[in-house]
């Protein structure tokens, strides 16, 4: 079984699962998941994509065709997630994390990428060497709720400027009936393979602006200026969970499979191929640079509540 590192304050537990990809297994208040709980036989495989969240660095999203432009040149980057035609999300996902700091409610994570070291896959993985740390923090939020509180730092450990992006995946379990609210100036539309197409304005299912259920909708989209604020109600688990970014995540990613017993809302620093489209000329993509020496951070918030009985 997976070592897990484990946290508790104001009646929430938190599981971390640093060999997956620095994961999150559970996050749970009052004995009921915030987080779409991961199953024990999941843990024991290592499959982070059926925990419960995972970081995203260095970049969130696709890269299209795993080629990436900058600078004037182009970096072929391995193709990441089974048959899809795009690498994705980055490479701290897809390793070992080591535990730096842990009390009884918080905990440090750190990752080096190092390319360069005759290994082809590391280098087809992301071409520049970098650390990436997590950082974790229960706490109460008021009277009655908990906040769960993390920051993500990427710093350039080489010589060379490269592009950097980062981002969360959190998932979380939901019915037709689950309710989500958030503000957003623009979504982008995406081809088959789920690289953007056109921006346009979040009208009919794109619409969160008002607080409505998820009903049948069927989404995986980069929506632009995100306020920053995101709330879902569960009506099941009596719960109210809102998610917050900072300002440096103007990007919010939603996807809300068929299926609908789960969706993952993506507070992220950039769009779907940002690098790409920024050597191209495009403004706004949210593509960073990160020099040597350098560091960048973005924080994340989930707070857990009780739902009210008049909501």
């Amino acid at each position: 079984m997976t070592s897990l590192v484990c946290l508790n304050a104001a009646d929430a537990a938190l599981e971390l699962a640093p060999a997956t990809g620095g994961a999150i297994a559970s996050f749970t208040w009052r004995g009921v998941p915030v987080l779409r709980p991961t199953a024990p036989d999941m843990i024991a495989a290592g499959d982070v994509r059926r925990h419960a969240c995972y970081p995203l660095v260095p970049y969130s999203n696709r890269i299209e065709h795993g080629r990436l432009a900058f600078d004037g040149r182009t970096h072929e980057l391995a193709l990441n997630f089974g048959d899809h035609p795009h690498s994705i999300h980055g490479v701290g996902w897809q390793r070992p994390w080591n535990v730096q700091h842990v009390d009884a409610s918080s905990a440090r994570l750190a990752f080096e990428h190092r390319p360069g070291s005759g290994d082809d896959g590391e280098e087809r993985a992301w071409p520049w060497p970098f650390r990436a740390t997590q950082w974790f923090q229960l706490a109460p939020a008021g009277s009655d709720a908990v906040a769960l509180r993390m920051r993500l730092t990427v710093s350039n450990l080489g010589d060379e400027t490269f592009p950097f992006g980062l981002g969360w995946h959190p998932f979380f379990a939901c019915d037709e009936s689950t309710t989500l609210q958030f503000s957003a100036k623009g979504v982008w539309e995406t081809n088959d393979t789920m690289i953007p197409t056109r921006q346009v304005t979040p009208d009919g299912r794109f619409d969160f602006e008002t607080r409505r259920a998820i009903g049948s909708t069927v989404l995986d989209n980069v929506y632009t200026g995100w306020t920053g604020k995101a709330q879902l109600k569960d009506r099941r688990a009596a719960r109210e969970i809102t998610l917050s970014g900072d300002t440096a995540s103007p990007f919010f990613v939603v996807y809300i499979p068929p299926h609908h017993t789960f969706l993952a809302i993506e507070p992220v620093t950039q769009m779907t191929d940002a690098f790409n489209r920024a050597e191209r000329g495009q403004a706004d993509t949210g593509a960073r640079r990160l020099a040597p020496g350098e560091s960048f951070s973005c924080t994340m918030q989930i707070v857990a509540a009780a739902l009210r009985e008049d909501e």
